[in-house]
């Protein structure tokens, strides 16, 4: 060692200098690099080892032979040498920046822990004092409406009543009423309740949006964690390359980015399954006003997307129960992100379908055009225009498209097919990607606008799927079937707000052919083999929606108004719905045996009532029928003036006895409750024949 230490002190200084530095940058940036692609679980593992054994060997080498280089004074080999170990420093270090930058944005759109926000509000009018009754939601398992309520009610020592509620819609349209003075909810409440109705209008009246009706007295939050994943509880060792079923939920927010822990309004909703092995997707919209039972509420009976305001997770527990498919993962994406993915991705070619009306709103279109605000719900001279047919449309004519429904028959029905249409040609669009600054985009904007559960190794789980489909030539398209869910109009009365909602029912049979695709797709159960089919030459093929037209199953059931009918006809009916019957006589002016009143409202869901009370008359309230008696006539007179000869009759225009009959009185509490309106029948969906008596 002593002769080796003198012949490298005697040799030339610059190249001893280039032979440490080399061999530090080498070092440095090798290990900068192997930090990076270990984290690449799952993606290449044989190429990954065969690299980081390919560099470690070439470091040995060049620290063995660039020290006999010197001491031989080989210059020409060592410069050789020397160039080829610096030249991969570069590589290692550009390498390992995309690679870490890859990794931590997508590291960023999975949250551990989130900030969680209550507010308390009041009517813009109202002066917060210790007197008004605020309003709760009562279930325990609200974060935002219950837990950290009680949390802000402790912080800031009020001693207001507290009165509890079932939902947020019965809550705030107290609060509109002045039933209570305040409530509380989530800081998203602007948008989350933004298109929902909480006390009557005028026909042709727009009701005030909440923003502009309210405001927030106190806050409180608190970083708690990420409930969404707690009721997934997904394996971290499940893989992309497994079958899976994920809920994708468009977050209506005006402004970029994505808080994850909000609220939403919940109006977009599809679920998703995606079998790797066969490169084939399922895609169903779930209709906004679909009526179900909310898992987070006790089950129950509301429009699903009311379940957006207690949460994600709370959608996704309301979904695995109308499905009963595990749901594997979830993405949250805001609509403003929606406009730069699009632009991200060069825009995406649709088949923009022709409305059926010329106006969104009050809005005039023009003919065969398509009308709808921006991004930021801004109308006028930022109005998106867009003409029918097959084209490319940019962010936001992708997401006007997406939430334009109020042109079409179909309404948001219309507005699902259109979503669906959005997704199949992003991700068709996805596979053009071919350089870095469309990837670096791309990644930016689903990092900025997107929140998952999905691990980082369960999301570059999709690179495998991704090259299945270009090595492999049979299987380069992806498949995506589409389904419908058949549906009718179920406008259903609300006891305790005193309106009616105007919600849609679900065919079980449409629902089970939905179901059934998504398990095959899965792999939970085998396709069975269509034995026989029919088509007609005269008639353009289109690829058939499973589910539509199928209008077999159950079908919701409301309450009927049996006042006038007699007690025979309402028990049958209690028998055949599972509903306990109590009658109670009462007095009334109506044959003894006929029903004046019932406990339950018309038009009330059965399967929220336990029991109905009908009110029977016993005829005794029945004033005496007198017969007038009959008036003398006399000779008719010539006069210019003649009198009305049954001026002194005592009987109504009718034929009856004054106050026969005369029910106003018995029937003050139907007639002044709010008329229920007729079950719609929906264009181009199946005919609800139900009608309301």
């Amino acid at each position: 060692m002593k002769v080796l230490a003198k012949k490298l002190k005697k040799a030339n200084k610059i190249e001893k200098f280039f032979y440490f530095f080399s061999i530090i940058l080498y070092l440095l940036t090798f290990i900068y690099f192997i930090y990076g692609i270990l984290q690449l679980k799952g993606i290449e593992n044989l190429i990954r080892g065969i690299a980081i054994a390919f560099f470690t060997i070439w470091f040995l080498i060049y620290i063995l032979s660039g020290l006999l280089t010197i001491l031989a004074k080989k210059t020409k080999t060592f410069i050789f040498l020397t160039i080829i170990t610096l030249l991969f420093c570069p590589v290692f270090g550009v390498s390992s920046y995309y690679i870490n930058k890859v990794i931590g944005s997508i590291s960023k759109i999975n949250s551990e822990k989130l900030t969680y926000t209550t507010n308390l509000i009041v009517l813009n009018e109202t002066e917060f004092n210790d007197d008004l009754t605020i309003g709760m939601i009562e279930s325990e398992e609200d974060i935002e409406g219950n837990i950290l309520a009680k949390k802000l009610i402790e912080k800031e020592n009020l001693s207001n009543k507290i009165e509890t509620y079932e939902d947020y819609h019965s809550m705030i349209s107290d609060l509109y009423k002045g039933n209570i003075g305040g409530c509380f909810v989530t800081s998203n409440y602007a948008i989350t309740f933004g298109n929902e109705e909480f006390e009557t209008v005028s026909e042709g009246e727009t009701a005030t949006p909440i923003s502009k009706r309210v405001k927030v007295v106190y806050e409180y939050s608190e970083e708690m964690e990420n409930q969404d994943n707690v009721t997934l509880n997904t394996s971290p060792e499940k893989k992309i390359t497994e079958p899976f079923t994920m809920l994708v939920m468009g977050v209506d927010s005006t402004i970029d980015g994505l808080k994850a822990n909000q609220a939403f309004n919940g109006d977009t909703l599809i679920m998703v399954t995606f079998n790797p092995n066969t490169l084939s997707a399922t895609m169903f919209s779930i209709p906004r006003d679909l009526y179900v039972p909310i898992a987070c509420n006790h089950n129950r009976y509301a429009k699903i997307n009311s379940s957006a305001a207690y949460g994600s997770s709370c959608v996704i527990s309301t979904v695995q129960q109308l499905t009963g498919i595990d749901i594997d993962y979830y993405i949250k994406i805001n609509f403003t992100g929606v406009v730069e993915l699009v632009d991200a991705l060069g825009g995406v070619t649709v088949d923009v379908e022709e409305p059926d009306f010329q106006f969104n709103g009050r809005r005039d279109c023009g003919v065969n055009r398509i009308c709808e605000q921006n991004s930021l719900r801004q109308f006028g001279q930022e109005m998106i225009y867009i003409d029918t047919g097959i084209q490319t449309l940019n962010g936001e004519q992708a997401l006007a498209y997406a939430r334009n429904r109020h042109q079409y028959a179909l309404s948001d029905i219309a507005r699902n097919q259109h979503q669906q249409q959005i997704i199949e040609a992003m991700a068709q669009k996805l596979k053009t990607i071919n350089t870095i600054n469309e990837f670096e985009k791309i990644l930016d904007t689903v990092s900025n606008n997107i929140e998952t559960n999905m691990l980082p190794e369960q999301i570059l789980s999709f690179y495998n799927v991704g090259k299945d489909m270009l090595v492999n030539s049979k299987s380069n398209n992806l498949s995506i079937k589409k389904t419908y869910l058949s549906y009718y109009s179920l406008p259903v009365y609300l006891p305790r707000s005193g309106m009616y909602t105007s919600a849609l029912g679900y065919y079980p049979e449409s629902l089970e052919a939905i179901i059934d695709l998504m398990e095959v797709n899965l792999e939970l159960k085998s396709e069975k083999p269509i034995k026989t089919f029919s088509i007609s030459y005269n008639e353009e093929y289109t690829t058939p929606l499973v589910g539509k037209g199928l209008t077999g199953g159950t079908k919701l059931e409301r309450v009927k108004s049996f006042i006038g009918d007699n007690q025979y006809n309402a028990n049958t009916w209690c028998q055949n719905n599972g509903i306990n019957c109590v009658f109670e006589t009462t007095t009334g002016l109506e044959p003894a045996g006929v029903i004046i009143n019932q406990s339950a409202h018309e038009g009330e869901l059965v399967k929220s009532l336990n029991s109905i009370t009908f009110y029977i008359s016993d005829g005794l309230g029945k004033t005496e029928v007198t017969t007038p008696e009959e008036p003398e006539i006399e000779e008719p007179t010539i006069d210019d003036n003649p009198e009305d000869p049954n001026e002194d009759d005592e009987t109504t225009d009718d034929g009856n006895s004054e106050g026969e009959g005369n029910d106003n009185e018995n029937n003050e509490n139907e007639s002044t409750n709010p008329t229920p309106p007729p079950d719609e029948t929906i264009p181009g969906g199946p005919t609800n024949n139900e009608t309301t008596t």
